[in-house]
């Protein structure tokens, strides 16, 4: 059908001519979109301010040759207002829409949809502190594009753990046999923050100590960045981020 609804998340927007902007959308069921939204740079624009970063939405849109076009947009979360005002916040969430934005059409499923906006949410809520919302979201998405870390048995014989050395290279957690020579050990702390993180164990996480937080934090990124085509500009913004207690 030339003209769709779905769910979506925007990612990022840039600007197109003297009043219209293309979008970039992580949809629930159409994986991946870009779309001309016409018009919405105008003051009297409609729903301009619903195709903004962070904005979860109701769309229509109509097929395009190369280009989709949004013909309305109705706001289903509004977390980029609340996100936008604090700058741990703000820092994460654009780490994890780049995040989404890096995945290929096969990975963009309703899963990482559902994923991104529980994570969005979470941030507009200060649920948690920023920075471990976004590791939970990297760890998670990256296990559901097949990319899951061994936190338990070692990466690369598969030697049952616990073990003491994570080499993003090698796919995570590696025994003392498999660990390269000038490999950093990881306290006993920092891999059961990890493991929480990626089970989203809250209670576990938010008891962490600022070492073992910042540890995890360190070894979160080099992994997502190791096993994405690209870096994650956004987590050079996030590292000077000052972390905010969850209120």
């Amino acid at each position: 059908m030339p003209t769709y609804r779905d769910e979506v998340v925007v990612l990022r927007t840039h600007k197109l001519g003297e009043a219209d902007r293309i979008v970039t959308l992580l949809s629930r069921r159409h994986g991946k979109l870009r779309a001309v939204a016409k018009g919405v740079r105008r003051t009297s624009s409609r729903f301009g301010s619903r195709l903004e970063p962070f904005m979860v939405a109701d769309v229509q849109l109509y097929q395009g040759r190369s280009l989709d076009i949004v013909q309305q947009a109705e706001s289903i979360g509004s977390y980029g207002a609340e996100i936008a005002v604090h700058y741990d916040r703000y820092t994460s969430a654009s780490a994890m829409v780049e995040a989404a934005d890096r995945l290929n059409e096969a990975e963009a499923t309703p899963q990482q949809y559902l994923l991104l906006v529980g994570g969005l949410r979470a941030l507009a809520r200060g649920d948690h502190a920023a920075r471990s919302i976004l590791d939970s979201y990297l760890l998670r998405a990256m296990a559901l594009s097949g990319w899951a870390p061994s936190l338990d048995e070692c990466a690369r014989c598969s030697r049952p753990g616990p073990h003491d050395t994570f080499v993003a290279q090698l796919g995570g957690i590696v025994c003392s046999a498999c660990a390269p020579t000038g490999a950093a050990r990881v306290p006993g702390q920092t891999v059961a923050l990890l493991q929480s993180l990626m089970a989203g164990e809250w209670d576990a996480v938010d008891a962490a100590s600022p070492a073992a937080t910042a540890a995890a934090s360190g070894l979160i990124a080099a992994y997502a960045q190791w096993h994405l085509e690209r870096g994650i500009r956004s987590l050079s913004h996030v590292e000077s981020a000052p972390r905010e207690a969850a209120r």
